[in-house]
């Protein structure tokens, strides 16, 4: 069965790579979105993948890449669309943000004629999202944060679950969905919607990639695009409730805390030093430490890296069990 994105029509069995218009730099030199269809010669549903809304958190490319190299439309059922890179501004800039200090994961439904992120919304909702039955969209920690392997889903939601049971993450953490994000947007439109998120920004990590890609190969047999055998995955903790413990003063944090490590109540998480580094001061002063504890017994499943903290910073991210 033929498919139309973006006016550009794909037969079954067919995989080609078009570039969507996005909005010229200053230097009147236009970007592109590029988008990576695979048709499959069978029907099926119809499923995206979106890495790079946050123009700093790069997993997204590297799933992409690797996911397309593993799957071929004579094989495939239904159809799949590859967008690894949708906030192509903030990824030249290595940012977050969109060049006006938008967030384009709050921007969403968007708009035709509105901020370049209200337009950029708008063009994934009108060409990838409507008419899918399925997304994932790939995200990592902040800058200086990073995620344990986790998927953000409805829960709630039978399909849902089921999809995020079968991507096999360590962790499956029932999510509200935020305003403004791609993934609220989608599931308005009966999308069935997960969002991955593994890493640190502006890092190459290979745990978060191999979980990444199997994951999604694994969702894919599981809503019947392929078959034949794929990685086996773990079963994932399904949790439902999270707390980043923040800091309660400023200083040097020393985090003992290691990703995907089981806590109890009240466990030592890490040190915050309120001087300098133990190793650099008298014994009168080691005692300007403040202790960082665990809430409630759980997992780890994100800690800042960066050790310079300051008073409410969130530092370290605790799912309860």
């Amino acid at each position: 069965m033929s498919v139309t994105i973006a006016g550009e029509t794909f037969a079954p069995g067919t995989r080609r790579r078009i570039l969507i218009p996005l909005a010229p730099l200053y230097n009147q030199m236009m970007l592109h979105l590029p988008v990576v269809v695979l048709n499959g010669r069978a029907p099926g549903p119809r499923l995206w993948i979106l890495g790079t809304i946050h123009g700093d958190e790069l997993v997204g490319i590297e799933v992409a890449r690797r996911l397309l190299r593993l799957v071929a439309p004579e094989r495939l059922a239904g159809t799949l669309l590859a967008v690894p890179m949708v906030n192509v501004p903030g990824m030249l800039y290595q940012s977050r943000y969109l060049p006006d200090r938008r967030d384009l994961n709050r921007s969403f439904p968007g708009s035709k004629r509105g901020s370049l992120a209200a337009r950029i919304a708008r063009l994934i909702l009108d060409t990838i999202v409507d008419g899918s039955t399925h997304g994932i969209d790939l995200h990592t920690g902040a800058i200086h944060r990073s995620n344990l392997p986790q998927v953000r889903a409805n829960l709630d939601d039978p399909a849902t679950r089921a999809c995020a049971e079968a991507f096999g993450a360590p962790v499956a953490i029932h999510a509200t969905e935020r305003d403004g994000s791609v993934r609220q947007a989608a599931s308005a439109r009966g999308v069935t919607t997960l969002l991955y998120e593994a890493g640190e920004a502006l890092r190459h990590d290979e745990e978060a990639l191999r979980v990444g890609v199997e994951g999604v190969m694994r969702v894919m047999k599981a809503i019947g695009m392929i078959r034949g055998p794929v990685p086996r995955g773990r079963k994932p903790l399904l949790v439902r409730k999270s707390h980043w413990v923040r800091a309660a003063k400023s200083g040097y944090f020393v985090v003992d805390a290691k990703l995907g490590a089981r806590v109890k109540k009240g466990q030592r998480l890490g040190t915050i030093h309120l001087r300098l580094h133990p190793d650099f001061v008298s014994e009168e002063e080691r005692a300007a430490e403040v202790p960082v504890r665990a809430p409630f017994a759980g997992i780890v499943i994100g800690r800042v890296e960066n050790p310079i903290v300051s008073l409410a910073d969130g530092i370290v991210h605790v799912a309860a069990l």
